[in-house]
């Protein structure tokens, strides 16, 4: 899938690639997994967790602790992200310049709830950039890595997947991204490894400044 093939969609994920909330995330959720019993070091975390939705972070506790967890297990926890956010989230280094640039049509599809997405983009003031064009893990069956959500943002958008690129952080949506047959740009300048991303297919850069460049 050579870089230089026409693009006509540029599909972002949200957190890690616009939100730099990963790094907040992660250590949230190492404080609740240990609240419920599982010291889970912030490298597994990363590993199991980091690009999947909030169903599969629940579906790995179950898993682990053996046991159900009620409908309203997450309400001790919530407002521990919401003060976290609303203190520290950030836009990614880099993104609104390289946002500016970009003349493609950009579009956001990430494993958050629509509440989520909408909240962290509104809370570094990238919201109206992508107002009507966001895609979540909620409007679909399978989240990330299977390719749904990016098939689904891209039937949506009217664009074929072989005109769509990917901007990812994760190696669960590098995969999504390429089970969908779009190209995929995985940018390491957060939590997970280049070599993770690489590994998946993804052409890695670490500057949002060069963004622009490689999507031209």
């Amino acid at each position: 899938m050579a870089l230089h093939a026409p693009i006509d969609l540029v599909i972002f994920d949200c957190d890690g690639v616009l939100v730099d909330s990963e790094k907040l995330s992660v250590a949230i959720d190492q404080r609740v997994l240990a609240d419920l019993g599982w010291q889970l070091p912030r490298d597994e975390i990363i590993r199991r967790f980091v690009g999947r939705s909030d169903a599969h972070f629940r579906a790995g506790i179950e898993e682990h602790l053996g046991l159900s967890l009620p409908d309203d297990w997450e309400a001790p926890y919530v407002q521990w992200y919401l003060d976290a956010f609303a203190q520290d989230l950030t836009a990614v280094a880099g993104v609104v310049d390289a946002l500016d640039s970009i003349e493609k049509v950009t579009c956001v599809a990430s494993s958050g709830s629509h509440g989520k997405i909408r909240r962290n983009l509104g809370l570094t003031g990238l919201l109206p950039r992508f107002e009507g064009r966001i895609f979540s893990a909620d409007d679909v069956r399978d989240g990330k890595p299977a390719p749904d959500l990016f098939l689904h943002a891209a039937q949506t958008m009217g664009v074929p997947p072989s005109r769509c690129i990917v901007i990812e952080d994760s190696r669960f949506g590098v995969q999504a991204a390429r089970g969908a047959g779009m190209r995929v740009l995985g940018y390491a300048g957060g939590l997970t490894p280049a070599s993770w991303l690489a590994e998946e297919g993804a052409t890695v850069f670490t500057d949002m400044a060069v963004l622009p460049g490689l999507l031209s």
